[in-house]
């Protein structure tokens, strides 16, 4: 019953974190952006042309009518028609989210499997080397820009080696995709039973995928060391260590299960973000998922996708930190207390 309380009390605030997102990203969007009649008149447009365009956008309208208007839209999950492709905003997220999912959770699979080991690693052999080269490599991964990453990966292993292909996207230029199932393209091709057209789109993940991995694992590594390190110096460490408890008992057993919280913490923001869309990693791989989605929408002023991806990448975050919640609960006996 507590954890069903404490779930629907989550749920209720998307509401209001739901409308807070709507309405200042409706009003940016309108004040800040540009004008996406841009995209349809032509440079000799004269300015009757131009107002008629604007009606056909529901644009000519005063700003609070066509907030209203946007409001009631969504009280029947109609997020609006996108300017750029013409379609429904609602379709358009819905045919990038797996293109986005699939990367994000290879991502984050690389990032948590060796990430928390690494930080692991380096808090047991404090001050000694596996320390110090641990610490370095975590501090470059968060140091260097996730997109200057991808590039000398290209630069390396496509360019020069040509051991991986090329950022074209899910799959090489010209190779039809699997009959569509889950949207996932090793799931689909698996399905399918064409096992090249998985190894295909297996390779294509490679590079978006480790470049992905290497940044959230430097993070997750320096906080799991962080945290193993405030743990292992605590008494029931060394009671445990007094007892004759072997070294991966403590380690793993004590010491990281009281250290995953803050690293359960910091997964919640970082499954937010990738999940939301990396937005200058899908563009550096052509990948064509939500976060290259949220950049054309940028640069076309396309309000109503803008819009849209906004409110999904909030709700994503409240869901992720639910889910935060609920592990807490499952790690931490206190909490359940």
């Amino acid at each position: 019953m507590a954890l069903a309380r404490m779930i629907l009390q989550r749920l209720l605030w998307v509401l209001p974190v739901a409308f807070g997102v709507v309405t200042i990203t409706f009003f940016a969007a309108r004040v800040l952006g540009g004008d996406p009649t841009e995209l349809y008149a032509p440079p000799e447009a004269t300015d009757e042309l131009r107002a008629q365009i604007r009606a056909q956008l529901g644009l000519a309208d005063p700003l609070w009518k066509q907030y209203l208007a946007y409001l009631a839209a969504l009280a029947r999950f109609d997020f609006g028609t996108s300017f750029t492709t013409g379609e429904s905003v609602g379709a358009d997220l819905s045919a990038r989210l797996p293109a986005t999912l699939e990367l994000g959770l290879v991502g984050l699979v690389i990032g948590i499997l060796a990430g928390i080991p690494l930080g692991v690693l380096a808090a047991v052999n404090r001050e000694r080397w596996p320390d110090f080269l641990v610490r370095g490599v975590t501090l470059s991964g968060m140091a260097l820009p996730q997109f200057w990453i991808g590039l000398v990966l290209i630069s390396i292993f496509f360019v020069q080696l040509r051991l991986l292909p090329g950022p074209v996207g899910r799959l090489p230029i010209g190779v039809a995709p699997p009959p569509p199932v889950t949207g996932f393209l090793l799931l689909d091709a698996a399905f399918a039973g064409d096992w090249v057209l998985w190894r295909m789109a297996a390779m294509q993940l490679v590079l978006p995928g480790v470049t992905l991995g290497l940044t959230t694992l430097a993070t997750v590594a320096r906080v799991t060391r962080a945290a193993m390190v405030e743990a292992l110096q605590s008494d029931y460490i060394r009671t445990a260590i007094a007892m004759g408890h072997g070294r991966g008992m403590v380690w793993f057993r004590y010491g990281l299960r009281n250290a995953l919280l803050p690293v359960v913490t910091l997964l919640g923001g970082v499954a937010g973000h990738i999940f939301g869309g990396a937005v200058l990693l899908e563009s550096i791989f052509g990948w064509p998922g939500l976060g290259q989605y949220a950049l054309q929408a940028i640069d076309h002023s396309d309000f109503a996708a803008l819009q849209g991806f906004v409110l999904y990448a909030s709700l994503l975050y409240v869901l992720a930190f639910l889910l935060v919640d609920i592990l807490y609960l499952l790690i931490d006996p206190r909490m359940r207390a």
